[in-house]
């Protein structure tokens, strides 16, 4: 299982990447970090960042950081399919994963519970395929087997991401919104 954080996006209505947005308070560094450490804390002991808008600020970020590989979307700026496309394309050439769970970096409030729920609900597996809800509605993180890859990477268009694979196939939904609220944040 590796984790798959898609952190390329330039945050326009954020007025900055959002890899590289911190809280006020900092308690949790910079988002970037943050995320990562949620998808190492959960159970995949491998992350695979896609970065984009500010990639020269943010790579320095994760240096240090167990487990990390950075992949630079060279098309971030058409959208999260670019990005996620990226990002499967990297993983493809590793023969040991079998599923990837795909995070976004604005998801401040998701934690390694949520990641741990959704990846031990139908584990490791090449046919797998399973999203986190919230109150019954569908979110992230999204677990990909091995097997669905392909057919994201070629449905992934503009900011849809693997929006349109999933509404054509059996999703698992993993009810997490005892944990976390999953809304993604776009604003200050």
């Amino acid at each position: 299982m590796h984790g798959l954080l898609l952190a390329a996006g330039a945050g326009r209505r954020m007025g900055m990447p959002k890899a590289l947005v911190r809280d006020p308070d900092d308690a949790g560094g910079p988002w970037l970090t943050r995320s990562v450490r949620v998808l190492l804390d959960g159970g995949c002991p491998q992350v695979v960042v896609v970065l984009g808008a500010g990639a020269d600020e943010a790579e320095p970020l994760l240096v240090g950081l167990p487990g990390v590989t950075v992949v630079r979307s060279a098309d971030w700026s058409s959208g999260m399919g670019a990005s996620l496309a990226a990002g499967l394309a990297a993983l493809t050439s590793r023969d040991d994963t079998v599923a990837a769970l795909v995070h976004l970096v604005d998801l401040p409030d998701v934690t390694a519970e949520v990641v741990t729920r959704v990846v031990t609900s139908v584990g490791a597996d090449t046919a797998a395929l399973a999203r986190a809800s919230y109150h019954g509605v569908p979110g992230h993180p999204v677990l990909l087997g091995r097997d669905h890859w392909a057919g994201v990477a070629d449905s992934a268009a503009g900011d849809r991401g693997a929006r349109a694979y999933l509404a054509r196939h059996d999703v698992t939904l993993v009810e997490c919104g005892d944990l976390a609220t999953g809304a993604d944040v776009d604003r200050r």
